[in-house]
């Protein structure tokens, strides 16, 4: 190889033609030194020298080229015979090869699939011997070990064998058949005896509800059968633990818990037998309508223990989910199951209920807050609980919130309702009258009390500066009425609560501060709208609205500032307030007693226009319509004035009864002053049913009870009755002749001249007298 090499070598630098090329430069550089001065002698010692060093490579180049010659045809003919022979045998060699290569992974293919197929055989015939000998945990792995290697056979694509469908059916049968000797296995480990279905839920159903745990002793479980261990972890392999759980759940959930919680009366216990334990019922008077949290937790704590002992402390060696090995007890998977369900009925019926409904009982609340991290860490001990802090101890910490949450929704409800009671029952109020409010603290020490002692000093020291002429007591006090008693509850109930909140914390002042407000802005919204047609139909009703509306707005004037100084500070700047409401149940209780008023008005008009104008009065038809229309009317005024008789304040039934009299005068006047002839008789007549109404229309006013009290206010009806005085003109002009119409008159400085206009009187002198020179003076002097 190195020979070869190197003649390769030297054959790249030294061939015939490069030897030629040299002695030809060599003979050219001797002549080159013959011509030179060195001379002959020189020349010829050098060609000597050289050509002996020369004459010996050139020698073994040229072996060195024969022996390449011959090695170039060695290889020719290897070559040759590579690509001949060897090429083609290489060819057959690399296919050869790839077959048995493809056929090397075909029997692979075969012999894993076989391996599966013996696998599966396998486990079926050891699951058949476990489950003979009720080995359940161990019958159960084997199916899952010939479920596996199934699975792993259908995984071969375009390996398609028809017996897969058949192993595929014998291992679904299998599993039934598993499945079903648990089933029957865990009814015998866990019976219920449920009330009938038709029974409706109630504690003396819920009486008939049992749980039957079977316990066998250690020394007999061979004998007797699977322990729950065995029957349950069996359940897991096969994944179908959680659905039995979930339905002893349910079962555990709407026939035990639940009822131990909505149901004071029923106190659980268990009955031990050789071989069951038996958990049932037995009932007690109950102290209270709800069962305190303390006791309900103590309650669920034993179900849960008495489970845990005899059913739930199993381990569940593998979990099917994640294919890991585990320690995952039932009582843990039980508790996933159920605790929120279970915590959201402790909540919503046990918790919910212990909520108090007075601040003072707050600090007493402590104890279930405790009861609950211990009922809460009893059931983390035996693994039913897991995490940190649940919903319920979460709910049972935030007390303050649900307190004033509570608080305002029976604050609201209490007031709806009273707003919604009959409004027709009432009380009287005087101006003595007063919330029945217990006495409010000092507004505290600081710039306040020494307000209060500057004053006090200084009230002492300027006595006899003080102007000796007062206001009343009650100046600024409601007048004498009467309310709804629905209405002095609500007020009462408004106090109540802002009492309440000067004792609470500052989330729970500002929550019932606002509970407060709602109830007024509910009132203004719920009670128009709910009594509406009362309102319209009944005067009183109306009377006693307009009432309430005043009374409220009355102390919705000082309501803020009485509890200002005791509220959190933040409602102490300005924003403790129900002045702002007051407009609006002002207004709110004056619309509906004039929308009452516009309705008597109406109907005093209508039955006027019944009295055919009072014209023709000597017909003695149209008299006796125009008689009955004033009677009707009479009557009307006296039927309110007893129905307004002391529920409205005097100086409002004086004004209001004065309107409505005020408005049947104008109408009489305007009717008889539009008349063109009036007769004599006819005059006589109008004298009469005016001097009825002169006469009766005083008694309407009667605002008190006492009638000898009333007389007062019959006297001044004159100051309600704005026509009065123009009724009573009238009715002189009716009777008078034409010299004292002129006097009455007294170029326009009479009382005449006060009431009627000079064409009004000018229309009743044309009408009353003949077209006379007397008339015409008379009508001269009317200016």
């Amino acid at each position: 190889g190195s020979l070869v090499a190197a003649v390769l070598a030297h054959s790249g630098r030294l061939d015939k033609e490069d030897l030629g090329t040299r002695i030809g430069r060599l003979s050219r550089r001797v002549e080159e030194l013959k011509a030179g001065p060195r001379g002959r002698g020189e020349v010829c010692t050098m060609i000597n020298k050289k050509y002996s060093e020369f004459l010996p490579s050139m020698q073994s180049a040229e072996d060195l080229v024969s022996q390449v010659d011959g090695l170039s045809g060695s290889i020719a003919l290897l070559k040759a015979g590579i690509e001949n022979e060897v090429q083609r045998d290489l060819n057959v060699a690399v296919a050869e090869f790839t077959e048995l290569k493809q056929q090397l992974e075909r029997d692979t293919l075969v012999l894993s699939i076989l391996k599966k197929l013996q696998e599966f055989d396998t486990a079926i015939k050891e699951y058949n011997t476990a489950l003979l000998e009720k080995k359940y945990v161990v019958a159960a792995q084997q199916l899952e070990k010939a479920r596996s290697s199934l699975k792993m056979l259908e995984s071969r694509k375009g390996f398609e064998l028809k017996i897969l469908k058949a192993l595929g059916t014998e291992l679904t049968v299998q599993t039934q058949n598993m499945l079903y000797h648990l089933g029957e296995e865990w009814q015998k480990l866990a019976v219920w005896k449920l009330p009938p279905s038709k029974e409706s839920s109630s504690p003396e159903s819920v009486m008939h509800s049992e749980l039957h745990l079977c316990t066998l002793p250690s020394k007999e479980e061979e004998i007797a059968g699977p322990p729950v261990a065995s029957v349950l972890q069996a359940f897991a392999v096969l994944g179908e633990l959680r659905t039995k759980l979930k339905i002893f759940g349910q079962l555990l959930l709407k026939y035990i818990l639940k009822p131990l919680i909505s149901y004071p009366s029923l106190q659980p216990f268990i009955e031990e037998q050789s071989d069951v334990v038996i958990l049932r019922f037995k009932s007690e008077e109950p102290n209270l309508d709800h069962s305190s949290p303390v006791e309900v937790f103590d309650k669920i704590k034993f179900i849960v223990e008495v489970l845990h002992k005899y059913l739930l402390n199993v381990p569940v060696e593998q979990c099917v989910e994640d294919k890991k090995e585990c320690r995952v007890t039932l009582a843990e998977l039980l508790g996933d199951m159920i605790w929120e369900e279970l915590s959201d009925c402790l909540i919503q019926n046990c918790l919910v209920n212990s909520i108090p409904t007075n601040s003072s009982k707050l600090e007493q609340y402590i104890e279930v807050i405790k009861s609950t991290e211990e009922f809460e860490k009893a059931l983390k001990n035996i693994q039913f609980l897991k995490g940190d802090t649940t919903d319920l101890l979460k709910y049972a910490r935030n007390i303050n919130s649900h307190f004033a949450n509570k608080k305002c929704q029976d604050v609201i409800v209490a007031a709806r309702n009273l707003m919604t009671s009959e409004i027709h029952n009432t009380v009287k109020i005087t101006p003595d009258s007063c919330v029945a409010l217990p006495k409010l603290p000092d507004p505290g020490s600081g710039d306040h009390l020494k307000m209060q002692k500057t004053s006090k000093l200084l009230t002492n020291e300027m006595m006899n500066l003080e102007n000796e002429t007062k206001l009343s007591q009650y100046t600024f006090s409601l007048p004498t009425c009467r309310i709804s008693s629905s209405v002095e509850k609500l007020m009462e109930l408004a106090y109540q609560t802002l009492l309440e909140a000067t004792a609470s914390t500052d989330q729970c002042c500002i929550q019932l501060f606002y509970s407060v407000r709602n109830i007024f802005q509910l009132f203004y919204d719920v009670v128009p709208t709910y009594h509406k047609e009362n309102l319209q139909k009944l005067p009183q009703l109306a009377a006693i609205h307009h009432n309430n509306c005043m009374y409220i707005a009355h102390h919705l004037l000082t309501m803020g500032h009485q509890f200002r100084y005791r509220l959190t500070n933040i409602l102490c700047d300005g924003a403790a307030t129900f002045v702002d409401l007051v407009p609006g149940f002002r207004r709110l209780g004056m619309e509906c007693f004039l929308a009452q008023m516009r309705v008597q008005k109406g109907e005093i008009l209508e039955r006027l226009s019944s009295a055919r104008n009072f014209s023709n009065m000597d017909d003695e038809e149209n008299y006796c319509a125009a008689n009955k229309a004033i009677r009707q009317v009479l009557h009307q005024l006296k039927r309110l004035g007893k129905v307004w008789q002391d529920v409205l304040p005097v100086n409002v039934y004086c004004k209001a009864m004065g309107t409505l009299l005020n408005t049947a005068l104008s109408e009489i006047v305007t009717r008889i002053a539009a008349l063109e002839d009036i007769s004599a008789e006819d005059a006589d007549r109008l004298y009469s049913l005016c001097r009825t109404m002169v006469e009766e229309g005083p008694q309407v006013f009667t605002p008190l009870p006492e009638e000898d009290k009333n007389k007062k206010y019959q006297e001044e009806v004159p100051v309600y009755v704005q026509k009065w005085m123009t009724f009573k003109e009238l009715m002189i002009i009716l009777q008078a002749n034409l010299q004292e119409i002129v006097d009455q008159w007294a170029d326009g400085k009479g009382p005449l001249a006060a009431e009627f206009s000079p064409a009004e009187v000018k229309s009743l002198i044309r009408a009353l007298f003949q077209n006379t020179e007397r008339r015409a003076a008379a009508l001269a002097k009317i200016k």
